[in-house]
């Protein structure tokens, strides 16, 4: 038997939780049924005209916005003929106004498992909203499709919150959005009121891939799980001028620039001494994004051992190797980056200037492993409290 995820549970009888409110729906292009029933209709067949209003985050409500930076504007649904407001526009949350018509916010987004996916802050200015007016927040969870066991990278440092991280949580932090919510409100909002609709049969130790749901890419640039796998590293390339892989059909799996000399890259990665994958030389040139139509030398990541892979590192030893061989011509990318226009894209998506400043200084693998294990440490206990699924 698969997963149920929240929203499924929540349609078995939903006045039992949802008490006649009135409700605004937080979803996107993944917020689905196992029989791939979107949740805006499922619970318009619900609800009927309980359903007041959708909003919509990044990329729009269907993923329809290909890049970072580009914007949804408000509409109205075509099927259901209620208004969609986007949260990734001329606002990144919901105006108070937009709750005049509501009692509860539902949210159904399914995350990546990776801090800098915006989503997670999304709910996050979502529920700050909710609180100070007084709103009800439900939140309908779904796995972490990169399971819930491991955790990695430095914690998010204060003066590097963005809109890729509003909290002090690593890279991978292994939670679900139901999770991360109930974090969120012990650490910024106990005003709030919120339940989460918890999944049934979901375990830490799952990857989406054991779920038996259908995978619905989340975001364009999220086509696969191997995607997810990766992303928690690959991401990091956003903040420099090696392609992230954007522009081709394996974004993040698939990485390199014009200058780079793969066997260089390959060697350097050797004394790393990391494990869990297998580089395969691939060049290729992107229809988009960084050096579009230029023919770019690189490798495509095939992950062959999830437990021992390590994206985050893997991501942070290419930075290393990349700095040192490729002096001259690799750089860091300028703002603006998620609507910061002033600091370094590459410190908000790494987190901590220390960590930066230990790739710059030549730092070995075990010199690097040591100043992430203290933070990997002291957040598997810090959120302890709030994990609501074992294994």
């Amino acid at each position: 038997m698969g997963v149920v995820t929240g929203l499924e549970v929540l349609l078995r009888s939903p006045q039992t939780i949802l008490k006649g409110d009135r409700v605004g729906l937080l979803c996107h292009q993944a917020s689905v049924t196992t029989d791939l029933v979107h949740a805006k209709d499922a619970l318009a067949n619900a609800l009927g005209d309980g359903l007041r209003c959708l909003f919509s985050p990044q990329h729009g409500l269907y993923a329809e916005k290909q890049d970072n930076m580009v914007e949804s504007h408000d509409c109205e649904d075509d099927l259901l003929g209620i208004p969609v407001y986007s949260l990734y526009g001329e606002r990144r949350e919901p105006n108070p106004d937009h709750f005049s018509s509501i009692d509860c916010l539902l949210v159904d987004l399914q995350d990546v498992g990776a801090r800098v996916y915006t989503y997670v802050w999304t709910m996050f200015l979502a529920m700050k909203v909710a609180e100070a007016t007084g709103r009800r927040v439900v939140v309908l969870d779904r796995p972490n499709p990169i399971g819930g066991l491991q955790v990695e990278g430095n914690k998010l440092s204060q003066e590097n919150f963005s809109f890729v991280g509003m909290a002090p949580i690593p890279m991978r932090h292994g939670m679900t959005m139901g999770e991360l919510a109930m974090y969120f409100r012990a650490n910024f909002f106990p005003g709030l009121d919120l339940e989460v609709v918890k999944m049934e049969g979901w375990r830490r130790s799952m990857y989406f891939d054991d779920t038996g749901l259908p995978w619905v890419m989340p975001s364009p640039n999220m086509p696969t799980l191997d995607t997810a796998i990766v992303y928690p590293g690959q991401v990091l390339l956003e903040g420099t001028n090696l392609s992230e892989g954007r522009g081709t059909t394996r974004p993040f799996e698939i990485f390199g620039a014009p200058y780079v000399r793969p066997q260089l890259l390959e060697k350097g990665l050797e004394a790393w001494g990391l494990s869990g994958f297998r580089l395969r030389f691939q060049p290729f040139e992107p229809t988009f994004n960084k050096w579009k139509g230029s023919r770019c030398l690189g490798f495509q990541v095939h992950v062959t051992d999830r437990k021992a892979f390590r994206p985050y590192r893997f991501t942070l030893a290419i930075l290393s190797i990349v700095r040192r061989e490729f002096s001259e011509e690799f750089e860091y990318a300028s703002p603006p980056y998620e609507y910061e226009y002033i600091r370094p894209p590459i410190d908000l998506l790494i987190g901590d200037q220390r960590v930066r400043e230990a790739l710059e200084s030549g730092a070995s693998s075990p010199e690097l492993a040591s100043l992430l294990r203290s933070d990997e440490e002291a957040f598997l206990e810090e959120r302890r409290e709030w994990l609501l699924y074992g294994d």
